[in-house]
């Protein structure tokens, strides 16, 4: 209401003209058990997360041994590889003492027992002779060193081996070197 000095079409103060604040919304009070609840929740959400944690850790760390087992299966394949390329010559030295020969029958049995001896042993390794002779040359297996007239077979077979290839499973250990009919 406007007093005796006032002219009423004089404003009045702002806070008395407008319509009081709406109060903020308070937070509810705590109830007694709630910190419970919420100390609960966190414990439950911390405990989630080291489980998370716990299990990705396990999850690379079997990656890992995977990794490690597959390495390491990998390295010893290439050791035994290269191994059995050492031996190879001497392979082809036993097969050249055999193919001499020899007044001394009893010194050519003992030279073609260890010939036999180291042939299944790299048998049982998994080492395969590369033999193709007559078959169509492949560059993948075979080195051609000559190449071979037309009478001697069919264009573009192997007509001769002069060294033998060895391969273990897939992988050639060392190439024939072969004798190729030109084509």
């Amino acid at each position: 209401m406007p007093t005796e000095n006032q002219n009423p079409e004089e404003e009045l103060p702002l806070e008395e003209t407008q319509a009081p604040a709406a109060e903020e919304p308070q937070e509810p009070q705590e109830q007694p058990g709630e910190p419970e609840k919420d100390e609960l929740q966190q414990a439950k959400d911390q405990a989630e997360e080291y489980l998370n944690l716990a299990q990705r850790v396990q999850a690379d760390f079997e990656n890992y041994r995977r990794r490690t087992k597959a390495t390491r299966a990998e390295a010893y394949e290439d050791g035994a590889r290269d191994f059995i390329k050492q031996l190879l010559p001497v392979v082809d030295n036993l097969e050249r003492a055999i193919a001499q020969e020899s007044a001394d029958e009893s010194l050519m049995t003992g030279v073609r027992l260890v010939y036999k001896q180291l042939t299944e042993a790299l048998e049982k390794r998994g080492v395969e002779i590369i033999d193709r002779n007559g078959q169509k040359f492949d560059p993948a297996l075979e080195n051609a060193v000559l190449q071979g007239d037309a009478e001697e077979g069919e264009p573009g077979t192997v007509c001769a081996v002069f060294q033998k290839g060895y391969k273990m499973g897939d992988q050639v250990i060392r190439h024939a070197m072969v004798k190729v009919v030109a084509e």
